[in-house]
């Protein structure tokens, strides 16, 4: 079956789902929780994928609140706002990506400029209270953030607002659309050389591919995401704050893609899911600290389930389904290592028990 049949079919699951869940919470609820699912994907797709661990990508999470708050109270509409949050972050994740790949950094340094530019962005806009804090007709507000501004509604009525329902469905239709695009992205030539840059960058660059100008692309393609995650967070608040930018939002992401599943697309949006209704749960109860709760499961995750929640899954069904997934790959292993002249069961070809 082809990508683009696999990928509509998964769209149109997706569908069914997104019908389904109001069945089992509210909209409020819900619509966080799929801004949240776009967040991760952001992050699972650069990190899985490409193979760059970003710890800031709140950063790009709470550009894409600000500037769609700021573009909204200048313009007085949102949906341009929408693309320029969009847009926004993807530059300055084009910008940081071109000096941090071109400049060669490892892992490690890269790990850490990315979550150093988070704590300079998260101290900046705590220190933007003054008067003198102002873009355009925007007042930044320091800790207090930027309330107030225009939110999203229908475009043919100004006057329907995208709130509850309609926010929820919105939210879910781009969550969607986001997985199809990124699973579409990687199934070009452009995602498998990614996939080649994070099993031997050198191999590729040997190869003669320009391994910086892809991965840069590929974080900016992740910054967009991000944006895009804290444009609506922006619209189901109706407030940003500095708090977009806080430590505890970034090891939030890490950790929802670390449960869900790195290599996968689908699994880190199910993590996120996942434990942004654990700590809504937990939230309102003050018996146990949510950190805590977070803590333990993060390390009896990281301890039991190395490669995530789906994969496990996965590699669970494989075995209780040996007529198909995990069948299907002993066959082939079996026929993979026999020897020429022998069945696949090992025998000699002919009778089993010879002449």
């Amino acid at each position: 079956m082809a990508v683009w049949q696999q990928t509509v079919g998964a769209f149109l699951i997706g569908l069914v789902i997104m019908a389904a869940l109001p069945l089992v919470a509210d909209y409020y609820t819900l619509t966080l929780l799929v801004v949240y699912g776009i967040l991760a994907l952001s992050l699972g797709l650069i990190w899985g994928y490409g193979g760059i661990l970003c710890f800031g990508q709140a950063a790009f999470f709470g550009i894409g609140g600000y500037t769609f708050a700021i573009a909204a109270i200048n313009f007085d509409a949102a949906w341009p706002a929408l693309f320029l949050a969009v847009a926004v972050p993807a530059l300055f994740a084009a910008v940081l990506g071109a000096m941090m790949f071109y400049g060669r950094l490892g892992d490690v340094y890269l790990a850490v400029v990315t979550l150093v530019v988070t704590l300079i962005l998260f101290k900046f806009m705590n220190a933007t209270a003054g008067q003198e804090w102002v873009i355009g007709a925007a007042r930044l507000g320091g800790f207090n953030g930027i309330p107030g501004f225009p939110t999203l509604h229908l475009p043919w009525d100004a006057q329907a607002w995208l709130i509850d329902d309609r926010l929820y469905y919105f939210c879910f239709v781009l969550l969607l659309l986001c997985l199809s695009g990124c699973r579409l992205l990687l199934a070009s030539s452009f995602g498998r050389i990614i996939i080649g840059i994070r099993e031997n960058e050198t191999r590729l660059q040997l190869l003669g591919y320009d391994t910086h100008g892809f991965k840069t692309a590929l974080f900016t393609v992740g910054g967009g995401l991000a944006g895009l995650a804290g444009a609506l967070f922006a619209n189901w608040s109706e407030i940003v704050t500095p708090g977009l930018f806080s430590l505890g939002q970034s090891a939030e992401i890490i950790i929802w893609v670390l449960i869900g599943g790195v290599g996968t697309l689908i699994g880190p949006v199910i993590g996120a899911a996942l434990l942004g209704w654990l700590k809504f749960v937990f939230g309102q109860q003050s018996v146990i600290d949510n950190s805590l709760v977070m803590g333990v499961l993060l390390i009896l995750v990281v301890l039991r389930l190395p490669r995530g929640l789906l994969p496990a899954f996965a590699a669970l069904a494989a075995r209780l389904l040996p007529g198909r997934g995990g069948g299907r790959r002993r066959r082939l292993l079996a026929a993979r290592n026999h020897r020429p002249g022998e069945t696949p069961t090992g025998h000699e070809g002919g009778s089993a028990h010879g002449s």
